[in-house]
């Protein structure tokens, strides 16, 4: 039987979905990529954001007419709220959480009767047996990017987020099983490697002293990437300020391979809105994180995310993200309009900053990134920069790629099988949220 996989959400989704399709492959189901030729069709939602439920209802609606003229199974799993999780059981021919994932072909073989996995609803607070979902072994996407997961669920609680009540709370992947897979893939030859949770500099902190912390995980990693002199990025999301230390940032300073490029969500840059967030960490203590990362990493990239228009939100207490964003000057800012989810706190407050106004703030502060990315960026300009070639550009007879910062460059060429590996470019131009150069010729440039 043929199946396809459609995930939506975010990279941790993108890694669940590697094990959904090993553990299809290994069941002897067959991918393809039109999923009207697929018996089997799935799907990895998303209860964090709404448009990506919308797209579950569209789809699922979509294929029950097709079962009028053809066999058709369907399942659903990923990032799902127990409100989403109860409708969907009258929609989908299975569901089930990640963890119960390696149990999915048994699930699929005994469609039609009621077993108690499909009949269970609701999000399992203490992730039981998420062991047996780790083991398996991913069935990568890429060749050259693959995504760890290092942690599942969260015990933060922000008011705006979901994520508590869909994945559970904080369990710890065993170290030693995260070091094994990093050093498999970079002697396979992977040039970005990226850990995946929640709030990943919270690692081990649920073992109680049973397993290394989040630094000396990286560390471990760091010192793996100098006995195996190989050439690879180590990145992790999303750190939570409130967990983030200055031992993270200097154990990153020492090691070649682990990336200069830190993800650090800051929110809203307004004392009283964080604590409304219930994000445990104000403004004093992120400023001290950032002022230690330019200090001791001063070459790194940060990155950041933020939400206009939360519940309350007043044009003072936007201005001072403004400002925060004025001061910090991230080389990029993923900002989301605020939109209440069914089951966080925050969903029983009234939304009262119209959408006009949260749109407005959202340009705001667009363009407020734009003004500090086009300087920046303007000053590596005639810089020779090391740059991880990801594919073709939508400009003809270009690739593009990223530096370590993750910072796009495209550049002229037309050999393809630069993809996926590191080459040398010498930057020409800037814009603000890209550059373009020259390719320096180097041996890859010349066997590949």
């Amino acid at each position: 039987m043929k199946y396809h996989v459609i995930t939506l959400g975010c990279q941790m989704n993108l890694s669940d979905g590697e094990r959904v399709n090993a553990v299809l492959n290994e069941a002897g189901y067959e991918w393809t990529d039109n999923e009207e030729e697929a018996g089997l069709i799935g799907i990895l939602a998303c209860s964090v954001r709404q448009k990506a439920i919308d797209k579950v209802y569209s789809r699922i609606h979509k294929w029950n007419k097709w079962k009028n003229t053809k066999n058709l199974v369907t399942f659903i799993s990923g990032c799902v709220l127990p409100d989403d999780h109860e409708k969907f059981l009258k929609l989908f021919d299975i569901t089930f959480q990640m963890k119960d994932l390696p149990k999915l072909p048994e699930m699929i073989s005994q469609y039609g009767i009621a077993t108690p996995t499909h009949l269970k609803v609701g999000i399992d607070p203490h992730n039981e047996n998420i062991e047996e979902f780790w083991n398996v072994k991913p069935n990568y996407q890429s060749g050259f990017e693959a995504f760890i997961p290092i942690q599942n669920g969260c015990d933060k609680f922000c008011t705006f987020c979901a994520v508590p009540y869909t994945r559970g709370r904080e369990v710890s992947r065993p170290s030693k099983d995260i070091i094994t897979e990093v050093a498999l893939l970079a002697a396979q030859g992977y040039k970005s490697i990226t850990l995946l949770g929640q709030n990943v500099n919270s690692y081990g902190l649920d073992k109680k002293g049973e397993e290394i912390n989040f630094p000396q995980l990286l560390r471990e990693i760091g010192e793996l990437g100098n006995r195996l002199k190989k050439e690879f990025w180590l990145y992790f999301t999303s750190p939570h300020p409130r967990d983030m230390t200055d031992e993270v940032i200097e154990v990153i300073g020492q090691y070649p391979v682990l990336a200069k490029q830190i993800h650090l969500p800051m929110q809203s840059g307004d004392d009283k809105v964080l604590m409304r967030m219930n994000r445990k960490h104000n403004m004093e203590k992120y400023r001290h994180i950032i002022e230690t990362i330019r200090r001791v990493i001063p070459q790194a990239t940060i990155f950041t995310d933020i939400i206009v228009g939360f519940t309350g939100e007043t044009d003072e207490q936007f201005d001072n993200t403004r400002k925060a964003m004025e001061e910090f000057k991230f080389n990029m800012s993923y900002t989301a309009i605020y939109s209440p989810r069914p089951g966080a706190t925050s969903h029983r407050w009234i939304d009262d900053v119209p959408q006009e106004e949260k749109k407005r703030r959202l340009h705001v502060l667009t363009e407020e990134l734009r003004k500090h990315n086009l300087p920046y960026n303007s000053n590596l300009v005639g810089q020779t920069k090391r740059i991880l070639v990801r594919g073709t550009d939508r400009k003809e007879g270009y690739l593009s790629g990223h530096t370590e910062g993750k910072l796009i460059v495209r550049f002229a060429a037309e050999n393809e099988k630069l993809i996926g590996q590191f080459v040398d470019v010498k930057i020409t131009s800037a814009s603000d949220f890209s550059m373009e150069g020259e390719l320096v010729k180097t041996e890859v440039e010349v066997v590949a």
